[in-house]
């Protein structure tokens, strides 16, 4: 679990409420089911009229790994690399073959299965680039999504505000709840801030953060096998690989 995302969201919904009840105001007065049925229901059909139904059901799937994801370690990869270019170094690049079978990961396994058949260079990378760049556009999109949810939320909350306010407009008769129906109409405003800021372009962000992460350990992982196919020693690939790695920090 990432316990960053997990305290920043606590410590973001803590300090609106812990400043309210600060203000010497109800923690109740924030509870509007009307104001979060409109917040929530315009933010989401204006992000579906936004995006294909497959690009927000995979960025709402991608939206876990901000709490739950599995650690992409280049190091890991490095030995790893390294370990299958001293077997092909021995035993030829066939003897990949098993490797392959108990090797999970996506990518490497479609890299070792071109390695195997016999891929000629140019048609190896050819294919792994297409990998690489579908795996970009893919998490570019999940991400874009939660941005524009961020964009629409605000414009949404204001639209609360205002349909809130036309309710107290209307009922202007009644004087003493003039206060409290103000009071309650801009509680969708905070409830679309909310969303944005503490939620939808936090989100956005870590995935990028997330994509690019995955991404080095895809980039190390081709250049790397890459190698092997052109038959470099494994201690320089493993130099090499070092040195992208760095290269690619240094770059963000």
């Amino acid at each position: 679990m990432d316990i960053a995302t997990l305290l920043g969201l606590i410590i973001g919904f803590g300090a609106v409420i812990g400043g309210q009840v600060l203000e010497g105001g109800h923690i109740s007065a924030l509870i509007q089911p009307t104001a979060a049925l409109i917040v929530a229901g315009g933010t989401s059909g204006a992000t579906l009229v936004s995006f294909p139904m497959k690009t927000v059901l995979n960025a709402l799937r991608d939206a876990k790994t901000t709490l739950f994801f599995t650690e992409y370690d280049p190091e890991t990869t490095i030995r790893l690399i390294a370990r299958l270019a001293e077997t092909a170094r021995r035993e030829g690049l066939l003897v990949l073959e098993a490797e392959r079978k108990i090797i999970k990961d996506r990518f490497i396994n479609k890299a070792l299965t071109l390695l195997v058949d016999g891929a000629e260079e140019k048609r190896f990378v050819e294919f792994m680039e297409i990998e690489l760049n579908t795996f970009e556009e893919e998490g570019k999109a999940s991400a874009e999504v939660f941005e524009a949810a961020g964009g629409f939320a605000p414009t949404i909350g204001i639209i609360g505000a205002v349909l809130g306010l036309i309710h107290v407009m209307s009922n202007l008769s009644d004087t003493a709840s003039l206060g409290a129906g103000i009071a309650v109409a801009f509680v969708a405003t905070i409830y679309g801030l909310m969303t944005a800021n503490i939620i939808c372009i936090p989100i956005s962000t870590k995935l990028k953060k997330r994509m690019k992460e995955q991404l080095l350990v895809k980039e190390i992982a081709f250049q790397g096998l890459l190698s092997v196919q052109q038959g470099e020693n494994p201690r320089l690939i493993v130099e090499k690989l070092h040195g992208y790695r760095r290269q690619m920090l240094a770059n963000e």
